[in-house]
């Protein structure tokens, strides 16, 4: 039972269709009667989509159910999972994929964004002289050249910034950075260069100025990870894989193999997590695709396995974006604990990361306030002092589970491989673990390829470099023009979309909204610091969101930008996937608990609500808490300790400010900290310490008290029916 070497794993089980059992008229009147089954012939290659469209979640289930047999299932829907079904069905395979949550759910959405054949690992090739690094670094570069090239809306080259404070590292950086730009050849996005201390500090203002000597400044790709996972379930889909998510895997089926007498995997049995219904679905062959839990369904096949995978948590934290450049990242070659560290703009936010610390196998992985503060303290070391880095300016942070793997049939079983491996096991289950992002690709091919030889599976060549995701084909980079001027859709939400759905962004301006006013003309934003608008949500079920999770996470991705955006969008996106999807009250309620939950836990709101508590401590000078009770009491004029709407209503009407109660209600409840509906005076003056502290930041409460005791000391009232300008 031979294993090959790929790149890194998520999870997945194999798309299929249902060309072989129904003939094309039957067919025909299945998608007349709108029953939009995946349709591929087994017979030869794909070279066009079967579906113009990927079938709705309903049709897919009802492929799984009615095909008599699949050739490969995938277990997964992360990266290569997703990755391996595509390769398979564009081979002419009847391929089949479950995952036992949603697309790109686990690891595949939690990344560094990053695009990149890795500069660390080609050091160490370098340093001590290992060729298989060195082969996995020049095939990564590769991978990462087609990436840019069948996605280009969802992924672009980015500069890396390699600061140098010391003279000898000059040139000892600059060698190893060509060697890199070397060993990608053909692929080289572009050259890298050389930066003086004055022009490092042009690109990078709010670098650390003293001894800085010069920069280095690289190439790599980054991307929007979890909207390329969906590309590349949705391409699968289109070319008539049978793809689902939330169906689980319960157990494998088995059955004997009349020429050998041994007991061979033969497909597994699944359960619709929504639904609860269960149903068999029978394939030559099964891949284990699913990351981290890769050693759960090995065990699943046989319980005495050896664990292969080893996880580990890489935390990462989301920052304004006047942290960064908007088009430059930073990269920390060496840390004070010896990791690796980038600084990089994403979404117009910044991104920082990644932490590296063993952990436990789980569903719901969480970002640890030693994590993120050991981020804050790296990234406080390359930021110049001007620019104060502060624990409350973390608007989200998670944690990904990265797959390290033993190879099962290598001597030292101890030893982590640096590839992806394949494993065949003695029944026929076919493993990928390991590996990395940028190459789900390879690692796809090379299990199909294994897939193939191991069950005498009849295809051909993989047929995936080159071939265009899920949007990709017809864009370009000036598609959000038209977008403005057909739709009248402002220009900032145009881009949004142009990047995100690339060719297919036509098809959410369609379904956008009339806004009401004279610009833009479609377009209701769903928050107002941010360019998702409503019509996403729509366009998200057809794209097989399920929960208001996949909405605020991987349809959109507020949740990774701002959890408290993400909270606030979320009761308009619960009622608008409601209406699509008939949820009844308890249903949307349910929604509502389990999203705030995931942004709580998952997404970092909790160490970030933890930054302000009723057992803060209350470290002001004399002066300043003088101060602070005086503008308390501006509000408080009738001495009660504490302040209510009410009062915060009296000073806001007296300098001529209107705002509503909801709101009013929000501004208070983030500071109301033992929840009794009024802001008591020690509660005021534990806010303000945080604040001072760098642990709180953007607090409305605070920011409308300081405008108000300015205002009520000028005494000018301010004409907010003009505070836009005008004549």
């Amino acid at each position: 039972m031979a294993f090959q070497k790929a790149v890194k794993g998520t999870i997945l089980v194999g798309g299929g269709a249902l060309a072989s059992v129904l003939g094309l008229s039957q067919f025909a009147h299945y998608r007349r009667k709108q029953v939009n089954l995946a349709y591929v012939e087994a017979a030869e290659c794909i070279s066009e989509p079967v579906n113009r469209e990927p079938p709705s979640r309903e049709a897919q289930l009802l492929t799984l159910q009615n095909m008599s047999e699949f050739d490969i299932l995938v277990i997964g829907g992360g990266a290569t999972g997703c990755g391996c079904a595509l390769d398979a069905v564009t081979r002419g395979l009847k391929t089949a994929l479950v995952e036992r949550d949603d697309f790109s759910s686990g690891t595949s959405s939690r990344s560094t964004k990053l695009i990149h054949g890795g500069v660390r690992y080609l050091q160490k090739a370098i340093m001590k002289l290992d060729i298989e690094q060195y082969r996995m670094v020049k095939e990564a570069l590769h991978e990462r050249a087609n990436l840019l090239e069948i996605a280009p809306h969802l992924s672009a080259p980015l500069p890396i910034m390699l600061p140098i404070y010391k003279w000898w590292q000059l040139p000892y950086y600059w060698v190893g950075i060509k060697l890199y730009d070397l060993v990608a050849g053909s692929n080289c996005l572009k050259s890298s260069y050389v930066l003086s201390k004055s022009r490092a500090l042009e690109h990078f203002p709010m670098l650390q100025k003293d001894k800085l000597v010069g920069a280095i400044v690289y190439y790599d790709g980054q991307h929007n990870d979890a909207r390329m996972n969906l590309a590349i379930a949705l391409t699968a889909a289109r070319y008539g894989a049978a793809t689902a998510n939330y169906m689980e895997v319960v157990s494998l089926l088995k059955k004997t193999d009349p020429h050998t007498g041994k007991e061979r995997v033969s497909g597994a049995r699944c359960k619709d997590v929504l639904t609860g219904q269960e149903f068999d679905v029978r394939a030559k062959c099964v891949i284990n695709a699913t990351g981290p839990f890769t050693d759960t369904v090995r065990k699943m096949d046989d319980k005495n396995a050896t664990a292969i995978c080893q996880p580990s948590a890489g935390v990462h934290i989301v920052m304004p974006g006047y942290y960064s450049p908007e088009s430059m990242g930073l990269l920390d070659p060496a840390t004070s604990d010896g990791r690796v560290i980038f600084f990089l703009p994403w979404q117009k936010m910044t991104i920082a990361g990644t932490t590296d610390t063993p952990t436990d196998v789980t569903h719901h992985p969480i970002p640890s306030e030693e994590d993120i503060n050991f981020i804050l303290n790296e990234v406080r070391n390359y930021l110049s002092c001007d620019v104060e880095v502060r624990r409350g300016d973390v608007l989200a942070a998670w944690s990904g589970i990265r797959p390290l793997v033993t190879d099962p049939k290598s001597a030292d079983t101890q030893s982590i491989s640096r590839n992806h491996v394949v494993d065949i096991s003695e029944s026929g289950l076919i493993t990928i673990a390991g590996g990395k992002w940028t190459t789900y690709r390879s690692m796809a091919e090379d299990t199909i390829n294994a897939a193939i030889k191991a069950h005498n599976l009849k295809a051909g060549p993989s047929r995936t470099v080159g071939l265009f995701l899920q949007g990709g084909k017809d864009w370009s980079p000036t598609l959000y023009i038209r977008l403005v001027q057909d739709y009248g859709l402002e220009s900032e939400v145009a881009q949004h979309l142009a990047t995100t759905y690339g060719d297919k962004a036509f098809e959410v301006a369609k379904m956008a909204s009339v806004t009401g006013k004279r610009w833009p003309i479609v377009g209701v934003r769903l928050v107002s610091e941010f360019p998702y608008i409503e019509a996403e949500v729509k366009y998200g079920i057809k794209e097989y969101a399920c929960t208001a999770v996949d909405m605020i996470s991987r349809r959109t991705r507020l949740a990774f930008l701002n959890v408290q955006a993400a909270e606030e969008a979320l009761p308009r996106i619960v009622e608008l996937m409601g209406r699509e999807l008939n949820w009844d009250d308890y249903k949307k309620e349910e929604e509502l608990e389990t999203a705030r939950k995931f942004l709580y836990y998952e997404m970092g709101y909790k160490s970030r609500s933890e930054q302000l508590t009723d057992h803060s401590e209350i470290s002001l000078l004399p002066s300043d808490i003088d101060r602070y009770k005086k503008r308390f009491h501006k509000f408080d004029a009738d001495q009660k300790g504490f302040i209510t709407i009410v009062d915060v209503q009296r000073v806001l009407e007296s300098i001529n400010i209107q705002m509503d109660e909801n709101t009013l209600h929000e501004i208070l409840n983030e500071v109301d900290l033992n929840k009794n509906g009024q802001v008591e005076l020690n509660e005021f003056l534990q806010l303000m310490s945080a604040i001072q502290k760098g642990r709180v930041s953007g607090s409305r409460l605070a920011i409308l008290m300081k405008t108000a005791e300015e205002n009520l000391d000028r005494r000018v009232p301010i004409p907010v029916d003009r505070s836009c300008g005008g004549l």
